[in-house]
């Protein structure tokens, strides 16, 4: 089965492969900012330290190519629940875990319970807007402090946010394509299709669940009609890396690259579990780039970082004041 890899948005046109741009026409970018923080799964920690706060702010000032990595905790303030974040995560509060790629792939029985929560769960999931913590590394960039960030989360509020030096490193659910033959559609175009094929299929969801989708019994789907690739009738999946796949080459050997051009690394909301995005803090370990953590709850890299601070990303970021990197 055909395998297409899209490494980011800012190089599209130099490779092959490169899935459809996602264009968010009537989204403002400036609203985030007059939107109070949606605290619901992000976990309790105490207000940012005003020495921390300087701390961090010397350590964006000092960096001239900045290398920025980001997971679910920073989108925890838009709405979008995580897996791990303690007393509020997935983990914590279900005994679900998220869809495996192999399971995904050799069950039919798995596709119609995956599509079927997420028909239910996109209405929502795709309305969710970036917060001040996005819009924030959106005018790091604006400004040349940011070189590079790579986000482990799939739920394009960077796009959203303007962001375009960035790489999805896990994929994005705004996108879907056919494992047979590679052919590339929008979300928003498949929930038509959804709908069309299930005009009178009703479920009420019981709860929200992380990159999309709801709680739904078997019952509830049992009914519900998966469409095929419109092209070649071959399986349609959601251009995310599930649980068990790995990322492409190509697009880990394109952030080797921008991390290589970097002088320091910012961590912003993650714990940094996941081998996919930890590989990089790792390499940047290894080339002895200074890093920093934020993120409330411990992280993977805890012990050879250079600074840690546990506070919201919404609330610290906005608080960094990032001087042109070239004056």
């Amino acid at each position: 089965m055909g395998r297409i890899c899209k490494v980011n948005m800012f190089s599209a046109r130099k490779l092959p492969g490169v899935h459809r741009t996602i264009s968010f026409h009537n989204f403002r970018s400036h609203s985030a900012s007059r939107t109070s923080p949606n605290l619901a799964f992000v976990p309790t920690c105490l207000p940012p330290d005003p020495i921390e706060v300087e701390k961090l702010q010397h350590f964006v000032s000092n960096s001239k190519r900045l290398f920025v990595i980001t997971g679910a905790g920073i989108s925890t303030e838009s709405g979008i629940p995580d897996y791990r974040s303690e007393g509020v995560g997935l983990y914590a509060r279900t005994g679900r875990r998220p869809m495996q790629h192999a399971e995904f792939i050799r069950s039919a029985n798995a596709r119609q319970r995956y599509w079927a929560r997420n028909f239910v769960g996109w209405p929502q999931f795709s309305s969710f807007q970036p917060n001040i913590a996005h819009l924030v590394l959106r005018d790091w960039e604006k400004l040349g402090k940011l070189h590079w960030l790579v986000t482990q989360n799939v739920d394009a509020l960077h796009t959203k946010a303007g962001s375009q030096r960035l790489t999805e490193l896990h994929g994005c659910t705004h996108r879907v394509f056919c494992l047979a033959c590679g052919d590339q559609i929008l979300r928003s175009e498949l929930q038509e299709q959804f709908e069309a094929l299930n005009p009178t299929w009703k479920a009420e969801a019981f709860g929200v669940a992380p990159d999309g989708d709801v709680f739904l019994t078997d019952e509830q789907v049992c009914n519900f009609q998966v469409p095929a690739c419109c092209k070649c009738g071959g399986i349609l999946k959601p251009d995310v890396t599930f649980f068990g796949d790995t990322v492409c080459p190509e697009k880990v050997n394109f952030v080797h690259q921008r991390l290589a051009e970097s002088d320091s690394m910012l961590v912003a909301g993650s714990s940094m579990q996941v081998y996919s995005g930890y590989r990089f803090a790792l390499a940047a370990r290894d080339k002895q780039l200074p890093i920093a953590i934020l993120n409330i709850g411990p992280t993977r890299l805890d012990h050879f970082a250079s600074l840690k601070l546990n506070a919201r990303c919404g609330e610290l970021l906005p608080l960094i004041v990032a001087p042109d990197p070239t004056s």
